[in-house]
């Protein structure tokens, strides 16, 4: 008995690879006790593939291990249905070795890590997540609308019948949704994922994009969560919103304020926030998005509901106090992004550090905010000298991560652009 309800035929389970991309397999309704109890193979090569799937020797993985496989258990006994594909159920699925143990190269693990430290230290953390992305015509792939339209309810209704389908079908598939809204370009939408427990967030996240590409495509558009698409419209960010809990009670509030706690967390994430800007913009591309007065943060600023800064700190109801930060670009992988995030709050609790200054009125123009890199040669270089970088996680693991982004650096930098050709062939 597959224990599934009836009229399941397939079983679709995924994982996050290196960059958070969710990829997997499709199993018969025959097979699944088999794979639930015995794990599904794949290749360990899905921890060194580039988002072309293009493959590169490492010590983990290389010609001369023979790129072996490693198996994945389903999280969950009760996968989802997805409604786009009738008969279909999905589940997030967990790595190991094929003999059992954790993949030390797999990101999860990274976020696991650091979740395990969080709890050490008596916290639950709590994370909501806003992302944005594009819906573009396949053929063309340019936005199908004109005009920037933002929160638009007209716009909001021309996107309705994929927008719609998106927001509900992805509740039913186990993926909390709170809202949708247009946003600050033509084609460009925000979906908001429920806060919960960070790992099932980052999971979360992980079959939010998938699904989405499943979904546009059913309704004949392409999405894309690639950081900056145009260069004149704007980027998409993934916003990530933190708070800590113990015992139902949310610690960063202090009568509707952002508390002591809190702020240490912040300091954390604060002081942090240049050295990891590799987990949270990962391509040169990524790097487009940043420039100022475009509602991406250029320097590690805070301030209280103040969105020109990098550190918003959002306060009210004791439930709802929190810190969100905004560097993060829709593609990158969560894993990374949160356990980077995490990591540097815990740290400014562990040494009780206190954030700078903050920032009342224009965020970008803060005298004294540490600036983020703004391109990728420099924030692998940050993260290289970084000693904190270097503690979250095993050497193996961050240098096939490095070692991706110096691979895209070489590539971009070994085309010459049409824009090149347009300016220079004919005049010199």
């Amino acid at each position: 008995m597959s224990g599934l309800p009836a009229g399941v035929n397939t079983v679709v389970m995924g994982i996050g690879d290196l960059n958070g991309i969710l990829r997997g397999k499709r199993i018969p309704v025959s097979h699944w006790p088999t794979i639930r109890d015995e794990g599904m193979a794949l290749a360990n090569a899905i921890f060194v593939m580039d988002m072309t799937c293009d493959i590169w020797d490492t010590p983990y993985a290389n010609m001369g291990t023979g790129y072996p496989d490693v198996r994945v258990f389903p999280l969950t006994d009760a996968p989802h249905p997805m409604p786009w594909d009738p008969g279909a159920v999905f589940v997030m699925g967990r790595v190991e070795k094929e003999h059992g143990g954790p993949v030390e190269v797999d990101p999860r693990n990274v976020l696991v890590s650091v979740l395990d430290k969080a709890k050490s230290m008596g916290y639950e953390v709590s994370i909501g997540a806003e992302l944005e992305f594009f819906l573009l015509d396949p053929e063309t792939l340019r936005p199908t609308d004109s005009g920037i339209q933002v929160y638009g309810l007209e716009r909001a209704m021309e996107f309705e019948h994929v927008l719609g389908p998106i927001r509900n079908d992805l509740v039913t598939a186990g993926i909390p949704i709170e809202q949708s809204n247009p946003e600050y370009a033509p084609g460009q939408v925000e979906v908001n994922i429920r806060y919960a427990e960070a790992l099932e967030t980052a999971d979360r996240v992980v079959a939010f994009r998938g699904m989405v590409k499943q979904l546009a495509i059913a309704h004949g558009y392409v999405a894309t969560f690639m950081s900056k698409p145009f260069f004149d419209l704007s980027g998409s960010g993934f916003h990530v919103h933190h708070s800590l809990w113990k015992d139902g009670t949310n610690l960063f509030a202090d009568g509707g304020h952002l508390s002591g706690l809190g702020r240490q967390y912040l300091a954390g994430m604060q002081r942090r926030m240049a050295e990891t800007a590799v987990f949270s913009a990962s391509t040169p591309n990524a790097y487009r998005r940043r420039q100022p007065y475009t509602f991406c943060p250029i320097n590690n600023a805070w301030g209280v509901d103040n969105r020109t800064c990098g550190l918003r700190v959002i306060e009210g109801h004791d439930k709802a106090v929190r810190v969100e930060q905004r560097d993060g670009s829709a593609d990158c992988n969560p894993y990374l992004l949160l356990a980077s995030q995490i990591a540097a709050g815990l740290e400014g609790i562990e040494n009780g550090w206190k954030p700078e200054r903050q920032e009342t009125g224009d965020g970008y123009a803060s005298e004294t905010a540490t600036p983020l890199p703004t391109d990728l040669k420099t924030a692998v270089g940050l993260a290289r000298q970084s000693e904190f970088v270097a503690g979250l996680m095993n050497s193996d693991m961050l240098e096939i991560y490095l070692g991706q982004a110096e691979r895209e650096l070489d590539f971009v930098g070994a085309q010459v652009t049409p824009v090149e050709q347009e300016r220079y062939l004919r005049n010199f």
